[in-house]
């Protein structure tokens, strides 16, 4: 008979209608076979009872407030959306979507819809709405409108929202523009009005401001090739209208001005329009800039509309020549009245990030990077050296031909100087024979002796006649004093 310490161990049942005997490993204040407790039951008591995640434990502040501003900006994005748009320096997104779990059992998101390839779409709830609202209104951030639910008519069946790939693409290029470091969550707007004499309203599909990555304003239209080439040429026009608006506190003079003469408007400081009592100065010339940003298409499709637009828009990206004096040495080009234009796509965005040389300009060839390509090297600082250049080789010249017409004195062969120049050009008077034609210090001689002879002459005729006839000419018969009578 087999004794009992010969008998194998028994393992602990892991069947939760089971209480093991004996637990593998107890927390440090839950000893086993503990006695009745009276001040109540913990969680650890029951190691079976279902837990939240320590992922899912209370997600910080910082990053609840991070996800809430996004949603709050851009109505409903998805997980790797969220990511690029908050903590773009984690490897993935899975700290996100913990975030997005949490902000879940809080009840302020919620799951909208779930894409063919497995991808959530999240929006705010009406809660969290409310507090992204206020989250935002502190820094003057248009709050996107809320999504709400919808449910079926007949069965009451909760709805999955429509998920638009418009949206969706404006999302990914602000995601793609924060992950480069070129903008921040805060700095992005969308569907910014831009609104035109006669009521009618240009919207940008996002407006972002970057100052700290040399961008202070850019406008981004973007195309997923749904729209005819020729309608991008038309919200081209349409922006370079508006970029011509006057301010409403406009003088009356500059308001008249422009009403009698529309092209005067070229000539007044970008300051005094309206464009200038919305956004900050680009610090580049020209209008605000714009950017075409094509996805879910092909490279015929992009290069043929960007032919478009080079074509029936240039009037409105194309800089123009200088109107100077010197315009013959002037290669520089004017791009005050210009609206600069850059295209890109999506998909390079994503592939190779925004901060790299995937932006072409229009009216350039190839690609630079994002700031290269709204510089204008070939613009106002360029005329100016350029200016100055042709100016001082024209003084040259001036100063090589005046120097060859300078007279030559004929006495010493000395050429004259500025003052003797001036003083035979600018003389008031009919001058001496050989006057004009001796430099200073020959003239100066002359004088001398002019003054000399005249000083002799003049000493001479006044010595006094003497009585014997000393002062009488010689073989001259001497006069009487008196005239006789007859």
């Amino acid at each position: 008979m087999a004794s009992a310490a010969d008998e194998p161990e028994q393992t602990p049942s892991v069947d939760p209608s089971i209480t093991p005997s004996a637990p593998r490993r107890q927390k440090p204040d839950v000893p086993a076979g503990q006695t009745r407790r009276t001040e109540g039951r913990r969680s650890s008591d029951n190691p079976h009872a279902q837990r939240r995640p320590k992922h899912r434990k209370n997600s910080t502040e910082p990053r609840r407030r991070e996800l809430l501003q996004a949603l709050g900006i851009f109505q409903r994005a998805t997980p790797d959306q969220l990511w690029k748009l908050t903590r773009p320096e984690n490897q993935h997104d899975k700290l996100t979507r913990d975030n997005l779990l949490d902000l879940q059992d809080h009840r302020l998101v919620r799951i909208e819809s779930v894409q063919d390839d497995q991808r959530q779409v999240w929006v705010l709830t009406d809660r969290g709405h409310r507090e992204a609202k206020q989250l935002l209104e502190p820094k003057n951030i248009r709050v996107s409108a809320l999504r709400k639910q919808k449910h079926h008519p007949v069965t009451g069946e909760l709805l999955a929202g429509s998920y638009d790939d418009h949206a969706a693409a404006v999302t990914s290029t602000a995601a793609e523009l924060h992950r480069a470091g070129i903008g921040h969550r805060l700095g992005f707007q969308t569907e910014v009005a831009h609104r035109l004499a006669g009521g009618y309203a240009q919207r940008a599909d996002l407006v972002m401001r970057a100052p700290a990555a040399g961008v202070p304003v850019l406008l981004l239209e973007i195309d997923r090739r749904t729209e005819d080439a020729h309608d991008l040429v038309h919200k081209l026009r349409r922006y370079w209208q508006w970029g011509r608006l006057l301010a409403p506190d406009a003088d009356k003079h500059t308001v008249h001005l422009v009403r009698s003469r529309p092209d005067a408007i070229e000539h007044v400081d970008h300051e005094k329009r309206l464009w200038r009592r919305i956004y900050p100065p680009t610090g580049r010339e020209g209008l605000v800039p714009l950017a075409f940003v094509f996805a879910d298409t092909t490279e015929a499709k992009v290069d043929n509309t960007v032919q478009v637009l080079k074509e029936a828009g240039r009037r409105y990206w194309a800089p123009r020549r200088y109107e100077s004096y010197y315009r013959k040495a002037i290669t520089a080009k004017d791009y005050s009245q210009a609206v600069p234009v850059v295209i890109t796509t999506l998909e390079q965005l994503q592939e190779h990030g925004a901060d790299a040389a995937v932006w072409r300009r229009l009216g350039r060839a190839g690609e630079q990077k994002l700031t290269d390509a709204l510089d204008n090297p070939d613009g106002e600082d360029l005329y100016h050296r350029q200016a100055a250049r042709a100016e001082a080789e024209e003084e040259r010249c001036r100063a090589a031909e005046r120097e060859a017409r300078r007279p030559v004195c004929k006495r010493c062969g000395q050429k004259f100087t500025d003052q003797r120049w001036e003083e035979t050009t600018m003389h008031s008077f009919m001058p001496k024979a050989g006057e004009l034609s001796a430099c200073g210090p020959c003239h100066a001689d002359n004088v001398a002796q002019r003054e000399a002879a005249d000083a002799a002459c003049r000493q001479a005729a006044m010595q006094p006649a003497s009585e014997d006839g000393h002062g009488q000419e010689p073989g001259r018969p001497r006069r009487a004093l008196f005239r006789r009578r007859g």
